[in-house]
């Protein structure tokens, strides 16, 4: 495995992984996000508005976070999948979202 940065998830209590194969498929298919808005990613992770679970894959949070100053107002959505043998939570994907569809709440910041 390639090395991977790694991002502290106070939500989750555990550090999130942002490997190099990851940033790449984010540029490749996500190019509004990537490379500029690198940073609004880690934000999502430290301080989210919402945690949602997929509903298509029972194992992966959406965290998601509002930017009043991203394209005139969005949100960013990171995909994050949580392993338990051996404890892994790796982002598999994040993009950028005019509204948020998918997925159960979980947590909702107050």
């Amino acid at each position: 495995m390639d090395q991977a940065e790694k991002i502290f998830s106070p939500y989750l209590k555990q550090e999130i992984e942002l490997a190099e194969d990851r940033l790449l498929h984010i540029t490749e298919n996500h190019p509004d996000l990537l490379p500029e808005h690198k940073q609004r990613i880690i934000d999502v992770l430290k301080d989210p508005d919402e945690v949602r679970r997929s509903k298509r894959f029972g194992n992966a949070l959406l965290f998601s976070r509002w930017f009043d100053d991203l394209k005139n107002g969005k949100h960013v959505v990171v995909v994050v999948v949580s392993e338990e043998k051996p404890v892994r939570n790796w982002i598999v994907t994040a993009y950028i979202a005019r509204k948020l569809v998918e997925g159960d709440v979980e947590w909702k910041r107050n």
